[in-house]
């Protein structure tokens, strides 16, 4: 039996997409291979990179992971000083070919290009209204809508067709547009999604991500702002537009799980503030344990944090494959825990005979904590503490997430107690949700729908048990 990647790991959150262009850089496209390399844990079901060549346009995008999807000739084949790419993991909308990204058209402007990190909450809204006075789409992709929405604009500029378009948009999208002449970074007017300019010699670039800068050698120079609209050509990024917002949303769980712990997102050094999640997370719930594991590698940071202020000594008590790739053959014989297995594997010499505290960001499902503990158990621990870097999950995400529907999601439907119970632990710890913002700077500008159920964007026409029909970005 053949298990996707998604099929395996379905008790995780998974962040839509990652985004990365380039301006002014002489084969843009292969410092959008690099960057969209390490933007891969935002996203492995698709890549694609369009470029431009003095306004010759080269695309190429297929299902898979990014070293897959291009090798050197393929890059090389994508001329240009201009380019933007895409990594795809679909919040909804058909896992096919035909929603990868960049979306590519030409209109009566010339080319359009988009790459979109989001979901838009009005999608549908637009759709039929687009489809109602005889616009075709190619995708079930929200993101096409956006390039419709330009296409039909009565304005005489690219720029003024782009704000007329942003205009009708409700949600949260980070995108890259790129024309023939320049690149125009776009972030929601919440901020929900990040997006960051560096410089990298006389060029410039922007990824969702400050890491993909990094890989680049890129500087990183600062954040596209909420509601900011930024040109980019060779002459450098220039503000077009800023869109008006009362507030900010950025989604804190990009600091809780997300983003990279080498990335800046929001301003902030991922690995700080987790480490700070974990130190608050001891605060709260102390245990009384003789050492702390993560749960890798995303709760690397906390669980470092936790045993510092524990003054608990810190083991690699789990060991991740990393390794596993898109698929995975499931051998007949092989037991219902076969994901579990295939991905972690316990450390019998670290764990036999102790006390362990167990770290881990945040309890989806519960389903693959169950098998870890079980896991553990079986290594010999004497106890488990678990403990999470966040609060209990009791909400959809509704703006650029994959989670299941809220009848899914065990914190939605039962008390913390009964959570350890089933997980079968000593004992269990959810980080308050003070505690949580406690660890960030700006603690009013996150959105915490996701713990809450206080959207800051009215999900007027959408089941509020899980998001959408298809057509996500």
């Amino acid at each position: 039996m053949s298990l996707t990647l998604e099929a395996r790991d379905n008790d995780r959150f998974h962040d839509a997409c990652g985004v990365f262009g380039a301006v002014g850089v002489d084969a843009a496209a292969h410092a959008a291979y690099l960057g969209l390399y390490s933007l891969q844990h935002r996203g492995q079901e698709s890549s694609g990179i369009v470029s431009s060549d003095n306004g010759e346009i080269h695309l190429h995008k297929a299902m898979g992971l990014v070293a897959d999807v291009f090798d050197n000739a393929r890059l090389d084949s994508l001329k240009g000083r201009m380019a933007i790419g895409h990594n795809r993991y679909s919040t909804a909308g058909e896992s096919t070919l035909r929603n990868a990204q960049p979306v590519l058209v030409t209109y009566h402007g010339g080319h359009l290009a988009v790459a979109h990190n989001g979901n838009i909450v009005n999608a549908l809204e637009l759709k039929k209204e687009m489809e109602a006075a005889g616009h075709i789409f190619q995708t079930t992709s929200d993101s096409e809508i956006v390039l419709h929405l330009i296409a039909r604009s009565e304005s005489r500029t690219f720029e003024g067709a782009l704000g007329s378009a942003l205009s009708r948009l409700s949600g949260a999208f980070s995108l890259l547009l790129m024309t023939d002449s320049a690149i125009y970074a776009v972030r929601d007017p919440l901020g929900f999604r990040p997006l960051s300019i560096g410089r990298l010699k006389d060029g410039w670039v922007v990824a969702s991500e400050t890491c993909a800068l990094d890989i680049n050698e890129a500087e990183y120079l600062r954040d596209v702002e909420p509601g900011e609209v930024v040109r980019l050509d060779e002459s450098g990024p220039t503000t077009i537009l800023k869109l008006a917002s009362p507030r900010t949303a950025a989604c804190i769980f990009e600091l809780v799980y997300f983003a990279r712990p080498d990335s800046i997102v929001f301003g902030e050094n991922v690995d700080r503030v987790r480490r700070l999640l974990g130190r608050q997370l001891a605060e709260e719930h102390p245990a009384d344990a003789d050492l702390v594991i993560a749960v890798p590698d995303s709760s690397n940071a906390a669980a470092l944090g936790y045993a510092e202020y524990a003054r608990l000594p810190f083991e690699f008590g789990l060991i991740r494959n990393h390794y596993i790739g898109r698929t995975f053959i499931s051998p007949r014989q092989f037991t219902r825990d076969h994901g579990v297995r295939v991905k972690f594997n316990p450390v019998r010499a670290v764990l036999d005979g102790k006390r362990v505290v167990v770290v881990d960001d945040s309890i989806v499902r519960g389903t693959t904590s169950r098998k870890l503990v079980k896991m553990i158990r079986r290594a010999g621990a004497a106890e488990i503490h678990f403990r999470i870097s966040s609060p209990p999950i009791i909400s959809p995400c509704f703006f650029g997430i994959d989670t299941p529907r809220r009848s899914e999601l065990i914190g939605a439907n039962h008390t913390i107690e009964e959570i350890g119970t089933y997980l079968r632990v000593d004992s269990i710890g959810y980080l308050s949700q003070a505690g949580m913002l406690a660890a960030v700077r700006n603690a009013a500008g996150h959105c915490t729908a996701c713990f809450d159920e206080n959207y800051p964007v009215p999900l007027s026409g959408l089941p509020t048990d899980r998001a959408m029909e298809p057509v996500a970005g």
